[in-house]
């Protein structure tokens, strides 16, 4: 990341890294939408609805209470909510999710828990998580 090698003197950009990762740590709370362009990583809580074009990680410790739209998902902690993924979904040992799941491809360790419906044909996801807004929310107003 770091690396002046490649690096040109006359050269004023900076060296970027190919894609974003972006990091929610353990600790921290977010109240609120998340919407963002790269993979992101989520360790902490999160009241709002998470949206990215990559891959969302939900660790250990990681606690959403909100809808999940992204490309592909490995959660590995706590999700109450609607998960929308259009490749692969993968529910790891500790995962818990409490909501309806639209996805290609749905993996789940035997350890995980899982309470909700899962439709992996063409059956579109409710209007309101495709553009954006959580279902939690709605319920809420």
């Amino acid at each position: 990341m770091f690396n002046n090698s490649s690096k040109s003197k006359g050269d004023s950009k900076s060296v970027l890294p190919s894609s974003t990762i972006n990091i929610i740590g353990s600790g921290t709370s977010i109240q609120g939408d998340i919407v963002c362009e790269g993979d992101i990583r989520i360790d902490g809580q999160v009241n709002g609805l998470v949206s990215t074009k990559a891959k969302i990680v939900v660790g250990p410790d990681g606690d959403i209470t909100g809808d999940l739209v992204c490309q592909s998902a490995d959660i590995l902690g706590k999700v109450t909510g609607i998960i929308k993924v259009e490749e692969l979904l993968f529910l790891k040992a500790n995962a818990l999710v409490k909501g309806d799941v639209y996805t290609a491809h749905f993996e789940m360790e035997p350890t995980a828990k899982f309470n909700g419906r899962c439709y992996m044909e063409d059956q579109p996801a409710p209007e309101n998580v495709k553009h954006g807004k959580s279902v939690l929310q709605e319920e809420k107003a």
